[in-house]
């Protein structure tokens, strides 16, 4: 062959393997001078974000908080390595987590792991989170599974589906459906955990029905760091142009929180429920029991849609801001390798974090009608039928307006 001919396979050799592993194409470009100051700042920032977060969803998906540490830090570095956006933080995300939650409670109730001692009948809580985790790290496997294959067959097309008002009202509902799961621990009552249709509905009448029994402090401990919370963001907004970083107030919230709640003797007095020990260090890495499969294949299917879909509706929206372009089915693959790779590493389901404002409006649907079909289905059906039948209604939308 001739070196022209050479040059041209290297070139095209290049660039395949820079459309697998997208980091090989811009990291060699990278500009320190340009980058490094913002990205050092931007990255610290984020990584204070991290910590609380991964300590607040872990539960979500009923596993120790820990979990929500590790799955805080092996999928980031695996996306970093195959996204295409340059914007995304990936990691524990709330729907997702409340989605994970609804497995490993359904496969490890609490009545399968009741023993018998001299205080009565308890709950061997060792024995139960260690089922759950290893249901946990089984149902990310599968789900990573699902979307790398779904990014080889080229999936990603679905999002051309996806409207503006279907993403906001799925955004919304979510969070309605989160607020309900913490409702609990605002004040400080005990009730059922519920999945599936209608949850949100049991788990606020329960919360009703409990209020007799609030337990006041736990209550004053959540609106004092709600107001920290919602105060110092208003001045991070305010003052945002003249900080070089945003306050970090989740995670000094979590640092004031923890100190106060030790020195005060809130626990010994008044007997605040607090996350208790985290384990330092890292756990050797472990194969997921697959053994898990057949009963978890379609909540892993749903979750790969799912959080698929909260993905690549942000990534698009960033990519739109800065004016870059993101691969819809690399960022299926990149998503499923973070799900795969670290559910080696006791990791449970990750996703990007949301927005209000998500991807442009693309199947032309204007009206409030999309919006609200998608806000009711996803608060009284949850979160993963919620999304299957708003999409449908979207695609029904869609082809009327097409014929029409």
């Amino acid at each position: 062959q001739s070196p022209v001919t050479d040059k041209r396979t290297l070139q095209a050799t290049q660039r395949k393997v820079g459309s697998w592993v997208p980091i090989l194409g811009w990291l060699p470009q990278y500009s320190l001078r340009e980058n490094a100051f913002g990205d050092l700042f931007s990255g610290l920032s984020v990584a204070s974000l991290h910590l609380p977060q991964g300590m607040a969803y872990a539960p979500l998906a009923a596993l120790p908080a820990v979990y929500g540490l590790y799955t805080s830090f092996f999928p980031v570095l695996i996306y970093t390595i195959f996204c295409t956006s340059r914007h995304i933080s990936i990691g524990t995300f709330s729907v997702v987590s409340m989605m994970v939650g609804s497995v490993t409670v359904r496969l490890a109730p609490d009545q399968n792991f009741l023993v018998n001692g001299t205080n009565g009948t308890t709950v061997n809580s060792a024995a139960r989170d260690s089922a759950r985790v290893q249901i946990a790290c089984s149902l990310a496997l599968l789900t990573g599974i699902f979307q790398i294959l779904l990014g080889i067959v080229r999936f990603g097309f679905v999002v051309t589906y996806l409207s503006q008002p279907l993403i906001r009202a799925y955004t919304t509902a979510s969070a309605c459906q989160v607020a309900s799961s913490q409702l609990k621990y605002l004040f400080g009552v005990s009730i059922a955990r519920y999945s599936g249709p209608l949850s949100l509905i049991y788990t606020v009448v329960d919360v009703c029905r409990m209020l007799p029994k609030t337990r006041v402090v736990e209550l004053v401990v959540v609106l004092i760091a709600l107001a920290v919370l919602i105060g110092t963001k208003s001045i991070n907004n305010h003052f945002k142009d003249k900080m070089i970083v945003p306050i970090p107030i989740e995670l000094i919230l979590v640092i004031l929180a923890t100190v106060i709640t030790h020195y005060a003797g809130l626990i010994d007095k008044y007997g605040v429920t607090v996350v208790g020990a985290i384990p330092s260090g890292f756990r050797a890495p472990v194969i997921p029991d697959a053994s898990y499969f057949p009963s978890i294949a379609g909540d892993a299917f749903s979750l790969a849609i799912v959080s698929y879909t909260i993905n690549i509706a942000l990534a698009k929206t960033f990519a739109l801001k800065h004016g870059y372009k993101v691969d819809n089915n690399q960022e299926m693959i990149a998503v499923g390798l973070s799900n795969g790779i670290g559910s080696f590493f006791f990791c449970f389901n990750v996703s990007s974090s949301l927005a209000r404002s998500l991807v442009q409006d693309s199947t032309g649907c204007k009206t409030q009608v999309v919006w609200l079909v998608t806000f009711a289905c996803t608060i009284l059906l949850n979160l993963d039928i919620g999304l299957a039948a708003a999409v449908g209604f979207s695609l029904f939308v869609y082809i009327i307006r097409s014929q029409l």
